[in-house]
């Protein structure tokens, strides 16, 4: 693979590099992002396939977010590009073979959203299981105070119970570390074994949606992921069992999930992300063994500021450090 010398990297008249900003980001990441680099917006573009036609061999480098993303479309339309620098750690929505074929590096933001995504995958365990949104919704009703007595229902107990997680990368083992003050058995599912920790590795999906209380659902997003959770993992989890998803929509087969809610084949799921986001699938607003979130795992304060700061890093990293990007994807 060659890889592109950034000491060679055109720069604009006012001697910062020249970046296309693909999709919005945080206000104060935007800002900084100008006071470093020469940034165009694509999305302020009238016509952006003209603007590219006209434009694209001017930029060097793309900073996209996991939502955004840039296809083999626009990789081909920038044929000076060097280097993308991606707001996420997800990169489902970058060609990476078109990237690889063009020596272009690519950044991305690890680590820094481990916590927060674990904390919401706990979080949506307990909301789904003691039914902490319906019963927020029964009371803003009035229907407590006007029921005489009336109660939404039991909820069920997390702590001793079984979680599954499939995929045990580095939130994967944050979640199972996270859990062990509810003293909740750990069994994970992966492509193989993950060396040096303590919960048990199950070969079986199916089997491990069995002897699943939890499943919790934290791979990466693409095509070989892709309805990975289907009618079979749902019925192999069963009535008594709860899906929570903090990965990508993709991952899970969202009318085999539907269908598996409405019929009670599952107890209910927490989801955070969608396939068409932000497009939710009409069908689930009804039903009340579902918790919906608009993919916020990882929106906080802390989280979103680590983020930014590690998409400026591997941005300098490329054009003033030798190329060397502080948390660069595998190509």
């Amino acid at each position: 693979m060659t890889v592109s010398n950034p000491s060679s990297s055109p720069v604009s008249p006012c001697g910062k590099p020249i970046v296309l900003q693909v999709g919005r980001l945080p206000l104060w990441l935007e800002q900084r992002l100008n006071d470093e680099f020469d940034i165009t917006l694509l999305d302020a573009q009238a016509d952006r396939a003209a603007f590219l036609r006209e434009q694209g061999a001017r930029f060097t480098g793309v900073v996209t977010s996991a939502f955004a993303g840039a296809d083999a479309a626009l990789i081909h339309a920038l044929p000076s590009l060097q280097v993308i620098s991606n707001f996420g750690v997800g990169v489902d929505r970058i060609d990476l073979a078109a990237a690889k074929a063009r020596g272009i590096a690519v950044g991305h933001t690890p680590d820094v959203l481990n916590d927060c995504v674990a904390d919401m995958a706990v979080g949506l365990m307990l909301d789904v299981a003691r039914r902490s949104m319906e019963a927020d919704r029964f009371v803003r009703a009035g229907k407590w105070a006007s029921g005489g007595g009336k109660s939404i229902g039991l909820g069920r107990q997390v702590s001793g119970a079984r979680l599954g997680i499939v995929g045990l990368g580095r939130i994967g083992q944050t979640i199972a570390k996270r859990v062990s003050g509810f003293d909740m058995a750990v069994r994970y599912h992966a492509r193989q074994p993950v060396a040096s920790v303590p919960w048990a590795h199950e070969p079986s999906l199916l089997a491990l949606a069995d002897w699943s209380d939890y499943l919790v659902v934290i791979v990466a997003g693409g095509a070989g992921t892709r309805h990975l959770i289907d009618a079979k993992v749902l019925r192999a989890l069963g009535p008594r069992g709860f899906l929570v998803n903090v990965a990508r929509g993709s991952v899970v087969d969202e009318a085999a999930l539907v269908h598996a809610l409405q019929n009670g084949e599952i107890a209910g799921a927490g989801l955070d992300v969608f396939e068409n986001e932000p497009h939710v699938p009409e069908a689930l607003f009804a039903l009340d063994n579902v918790v919906l979130l608009p993919h916020i795992a990882s929106n906080t304060e802390e989280t979103r500021t680590a983020m930014g700061e590690l998409t400026l890093e591997n941005l300098r990293g490329h054009y003033f450090e030798g190329g060397r990007l502080k948390a660069a994807v595998p190509l």
